[in-house]
C-alpha cells in the first residue's frame, strides 16, 4: 500500500474569501472571478502573513492566514515561482484547476 505525502501550503485571505472556503466545510478554495485567472497559494507561512498585514488588513480591515495540505504529487504539475527572496515563493495554479 503506497502512502500519500502532503505538503502544507498557505494563503493569505480576507474575510469574503474565508467565509466561501467556511461554507465548503473547509474542502475547497472558491471559484476565482474573471479578473483572478491565477490562484496563488504560497509556501512560507511568514511570506503568507506579510501580505495578510500589507494586502488584506488595509484593503478588508482584517486579514487571516489559513493553512492546509494537498497531495505533493498532485502539486508537482505547477512549478514553484519565486517571486521575490528566498522565502518568497508561491504556485500559480489556473483558476480552472481549482475544481480538480
Amino acid at each position: 500500500m503506497s502512502q500519500t505525502h502532503t505538503t502544507t501550503l498557505w494563503r493569505p485571505t480576507g474575510p469574503a474569501e474565508l467565509d466561501l472556503v467556511r461554507q465548503s466545510d473547509w474542502r475547497r478554495w472558491p471559484p476565482r472571478l474573471p479578473e483572478q485567472p491565477i490562484f496563488y497559494p504560497v509556501l512560507d507561512e511568514d511570506y503568507a502573513i506579510k501580505i495578510a498585514k500589507e494586502w488584506n488588513v488595509p484593503h478588508h480591515g482584517v486579514g487571516y492566514v489559513t493553512r492546509f495540505e494537498v497531495d505533493t504529487e498532485f502539486l508537482g504539475r505547477y512549478p514553484v515561482q519565486r517571486a521575490g527572496g528566498r522565502t518568497i515563493v508561491e504556485l500559480w495554479v489556473p483558476a480552472e484547476d481549482l475544481n480538480k
